[in-house]
């Protein structure tokens, strides 16, 4: 097919842009470049552009969406902002962005009339806030936010609403109820909704993709937004001891590009019900704490870790994929485990330049207020 990748100068673009070449598809990229993902005066790089038309525009623009999606038959919607810190400050970005971006797109697709075969939406486990959780007395519970007065006490554990027992963390099923705690968690909720409003309204063809933590070789090294993987890296190899938030204590489901980019070739099938929507994760909880001694092992060298009771608001403390519906329907299975996807994250990285932004990041979430330290520290 003819497929547009819209932000396919990105990380998880880049590399479904590579393998949708490699099956024979015809592929063309829409991305504005961003400074803060690809750096200033950037251009295209030419492995891409060996591979896929590139096209330099804005997905908030619909004279540019009509341009890209001129003969496409498949659409791959990435152009978006990622990170939940910088977004509960640059709120107009990230809604300019993703759901300025995400309308635009969908009004270019309607009025020029573009009859796609598919449209794949990648949005977020953000979207739940929380996971799904145990509690031996109530259950199954799907908890709201964190007692903001029990994190100042060192508390981050997830307690029973009704009981106030401490709960174990399950896997999130995509039937679960949506509790954005974010403003990027609320934008890819809008990106949902205005894509389910398209495949009602329009008969939009479409899949939505739920990814959890999505990591490996090419994510952005500069970008302090993008995740733990890239921070924990420039800090190891600088030798710098790395705080871990919340005693290392919560669970994430950390997945490999290569698996992301294998649901998403999936998703291309035509059949599939439209607004089927599934997670792309591992469906393998590990804490913080774990996936820093991954990376300092993967690495060869010693983690300095500690405990400076720190903490930030807006992060869930738990949330992983089940995975029973994208392993039925979508024929979709995790082949990545961690040591093994941070190897091949580390492999690539030792050959790039490193721009470590860490604490430009936490000065930024503590001057509006996002960074929390306990009044109880724990110590190293």
């Amino acid at each position: 097919m003819n497929v547009l990748i819209t932000g396919g100068a990105g990380f998880i673009g880049t590399h479904t842009a590579r393998a949708l070449h490699e099956a024979g598809h015809s592929v063309r990229v829409l991305d504005v470049l961003d400074p803060q993902v690809h750096g200033r005066d950037a251009d295209f790089p030419e492995p891409l552009q060996a591979i896929a038309e590139c096209m330099r525009g804005d997905v908030r623009e619909v004279d540019d969406c009509t341009r890209a999606l001129e003969s496409m038959e498949c659409v791959f919607h990435f152009a978006s902002r990622t990170g939940v810190g910088q977004s509960m400050y640059d709120l107009g970005d990230y809604v300019g962005d993703n759901v300025l971006g995400t309308a635009s797109l969908i009004e270019a697709i309607v009025k020029a009339r573009i009859e796609l075969k598919r449209f794949v939406l990648a949005s977020s486990r953000a979207i739940y806030g929380e996971g799904m959780f145990h509690c031996d007395v109530h259950g199954a519970i799907h908890p709201s936010v964190r007692d903001p007065a029990a994190m100042r006490k060192a508390d981050f554990s997830m307690h029973c609403p009704h009981c106030a027992a401490v709960m174990s963390a399950l896997p999130t099923p995509t039937g679960c109820p949506a509790e954005p705690l974010s403003v990027y968690a609320i934008t890819k909720k809008q990106q949902e909704d205005y894509c389910q409003y398209a495949s009602r309204t329009f008969g939009l063809p479409l899949t939505i993709l739920r990814y959890f933590n999505v990591y490996g070789s090419g994510q952005s090294l500069q970008n302090p937004y993008t995740g733990v993987i890239s921070i924990f890296y420039s800090m190891l190899r600088e030798g710098r001891a790395i705080s871990l938030y919340e005693q290392g204590l919560p669970l994430r489901d950390f997945v490999h590009v290569s698996d992301v980019v294998s649901a998403n070739l999936l998703a291309m099938n035509e059949s599939l019900a439209s607004s089927s929507v599934f997670n792309v994760g591992t469906g393998v909880a590990v804490t913080i704490r774990e996936v820093a001694q991954a990376q300092a092992h993967a690495m060869g060298v010693h983690a300095i870790l500690e405990e400076r009771g720190e903490y930030r608001i807006g992060d869930v403390f738990a949330c992983y994929a089940d995975l029973a519906d994208s392993r039925k329907i979508l024929a979709y299975e995790p082949k990545v485990d961690l040591l093994g996807g941070v190897r091949e994250f580390v492999a690539w990285a030792d050959q790039q330049k490193a721009v470590n932004q860490y604490d430009k990041a936490v000065a930024e979430l503590r001057a509006h207020g996002l960074f929390g330290s306990a009044a109880e520290k724990t110590g190293p």
